[in-house]
């Protein structure tokens, strides 16, 4: 069975679909089946990889609502999840993508029972296609939020190396403990990804300093460096890997996979 592993914190800008794309690009590089599945109506992870969004059938959004219309209707079934994958230019690398109407999703979800684990019944065919499926969450606490969560094995938080980086993360502790303790018992926290790591700068040296006392072990020993060539790969729908393997952006998500791997095993 493979590893769902969702990459989530609800404040925006700290790297999760980085992480997401570019994880899953070196962990493909390493020989593991992965899957990217898009969890924000922003669509950004699935155009760094490469889909056209304007060109998709089937997204996550419709997964998710197929699963709720043959929930309360026996005779329809819910869409195959297969249908739903796209490759990308990696071999054994392949996305679920969104769409913008996820972003109404949770308003069509609202008065369903269990409401919070269809994306888990979703992917739960999938689990034995893949050794990883990372899920990129969106920068909110909201129910495709949740979903995420209660499908997951275990979280990233990425967090920003800038003021202001553990602002919200008591929330979303908070928010994953009350998952793990009503909805996923399963669910632990696969560790913290400090982002954007300028070592010039003293504050991002005393945020490093101030989320390793916090969380210790739990802090992967990677850091991803600021590094240009990662902001400029997902414009050409490339994961960094592909855009510029020698980059250092490229460098420190391989070594964030191998540790990911050592981890797990």
């Amino acid at each position: 069975m493979g590893k769902i592993i969702a990459i989530a914190n609800q404040k925006g800008g700290v790297g999760k679909t980085t992480t997401s794309i570019n994880l899953a690009a070196s962990l493909a590089t390493m020989d593991k089946k992965v899957l990217v599945v898009d969890a924000d109506p922003q669509a950004n992870a699935s155009s760094g990889l490469g889909v056209d969004i304007q060109k998709v059938d089937t997204s996550v959004y419709d997964l998710l609502i197929s699963a709720v219309v043959s929930s309360t209707n026996k005779t329809v079934a819910p869409i195959d999840p297969h249908e739903a994958i796209y490759t990308s230019d990696i071999e054994g690398l392949d996305i679920i993508p969104s769409h913008i109407n996820l972003v109404g999703a949770e308003v069509e979800m609202i008065n369903l029972n269990h409401r919070e684990q269809v994306l888990a019944k979703v992917l739960s065919p999938l689990c034995a296609e893949y050794d990883y499926i990372l899920i990129d969450c969106s920068p909110s606490l909201g129910l495709i939020t949740t979903n995420s969560l209660t499908a997951a094995d275990s979280v990233i938080i990425p967090v920003q190396c800038e003021y202001f980086a553990l602002e919200g993360i008591s929330k979303l502790l908070q928010t994953i403990k009350i998952i793990k303790s009503k909805l996923n018992a399963k669910l632990e926290i696969e560790g913290f990804l400090l982002t954007m790591f300028d070592s010039r700068l003293r504050l991002a040296n005393q945020i490093y300093e101030e989320v390793k006392r916090h969380f210790q072990e739990l802090v992967f020993k990677t850091v991803i460096m600021r590094n240009v060539k990662l902001s400029e790969a997902p414009s050409h729908g490339l994961p960094c890997l592909l855009y510029d393997p020698t980059s250092t952006g490229a460098r420190n998500y391989l070594a964030l996979a191998k540790e990911v791997i050592e981890n797990n095993k």
